[in-house]
C-alpha cells in the first residue's frame, strides 16, 4: 500500500502481523531495553523493514537509533520514515541526495475516538467534515493520518515541533491526495522556503495510508 503512494526512487516495505525474520541490531537493543514486549516489537519490525528498504537502495544498512526527540535517525546518504499500527508496518527510504524528506502513516480505518477530532483540526476542517454525505471513508481518520505524515516529513528539515492546528490541510478524495499550507514559517528547501506539503493516500483492506516525499530542490512539497 504504502508503495502505491509513494514516487519513483523511494523504497518502501511493509509487514502485515509478526514478521518472525525481524530482528536489531546491538545498538538498537540497548534502545528498548526497559520497553514493554508490544513496544519491543514494534519498533524491531519497524527497523527490520527499514533496514529492508535501505539495502533495496543499496544505501548502508547500519543502526537506527533514535534522536533527541524519539525520531528515527537514518544512515548518512538516506532519509526515510516509519510507521506502525495494530498489526501493520512500514517503512520508506530514499536517497538524501534527491529527497529532503519523508512522511509516511498507517491508521485503523475507524472513526476517530471521541475528543480526538476537536484536538487535531481546525474549525474549517470540521466544517468540509460535516459536509461530506460520502459513507466510503471515515474522512476524520484521513485527516488524521495526514496530518501525521505532515509532521513526519517536517520534523527533519525544522528541528522542532509543528502543531496539528499549524497546517491546514485539504483532502481531494477523487484525487486520494491532500495538500497541506502551512500556517507558519517554514524551513528551507533548496534555498526556498517551504510553504506547503503535497502527498497523497489510500483507504484499503482497513486500514488509512498516506505518504508524503519532499524532493531535495523543492519548496513546495510536491512528489
Amino acid at each position: 500500500m504504502i508503495r502505491e503512494l509513494l514516487p519513483d526512487g523511494v523504497a518502501a516495505v511493509e509487514v502485515r502481523g509478526d514478521d518472525p525474520e525481524a530482528a536489531l541490531l546491538p545498538e538498537e537493543k540497548a534502545a528498548v531495553e526497559r520497553a514493554s514486549p508490544k513496544r519491543r516489537r514494534e519498533f524491531t519490525t519497524g527497523r527490520s523493514c527499514a533496514r529492508r528498504a535501505l539495502a533495496a537502495l543499496e544505501l548502508p544498512p547500519g543502526p537506527i537509533l533514535r534522536g533527541p526527540d524519539r525520531e528515527p535517525t537514518w544512515p548518512p546518504g538516506a532519509v526515510g520514515s516509519i510507521t506502525h499500527c495494530h498489526d501493520y508496518c512500514a517503512a520508506a527510504v530514499a536517497p538524501a541526495g534527491q529527497y529532503a524528506s519523508l512522511g509516511i502513516d498507517a491508521e485503523v480505518h475507524d472513526e476517530l475516538p471521541e475528543g480526538v477530532l476537536e484536538r487535531i483540526s481546525l474549525p474549517e476542517e470540521r466544517d468540509w467534515l460535516q459536509a461530506q454525505a460520502n459513507g466510503e471513508a471515515h474522512w476524520d481518520t484521513v485527516l488524521f493520518s495526514a496530518k501525521e505524515s505532515v509532521f513526519k516529513a517536517w520534523f527533519p528539515l525544522a528541528r522542532h515541533w509543528l502543531g496539528f492546528e499549524d497546517a491546514h490541510v485539504d483532502l481531494a478524495p477523487e484525487e486520494g491526495a491532500f495538500h497541506a499550507r502551512l500556517l507558519v514559517p517554514g524551513p528551507t528547501v533548496g534555498g526556498r522556503p517551504l510553504q506547503s506539503f503535497d502527498g497523497r493516500f489510500l483507504v484499503r483492506d482497513g486500514l488509512v495510508v498516506t505518504a508524503i516525499a519532499v524532493g531535495a530542490a523543492k519548496a513546495d512539497g510536491g512528489q
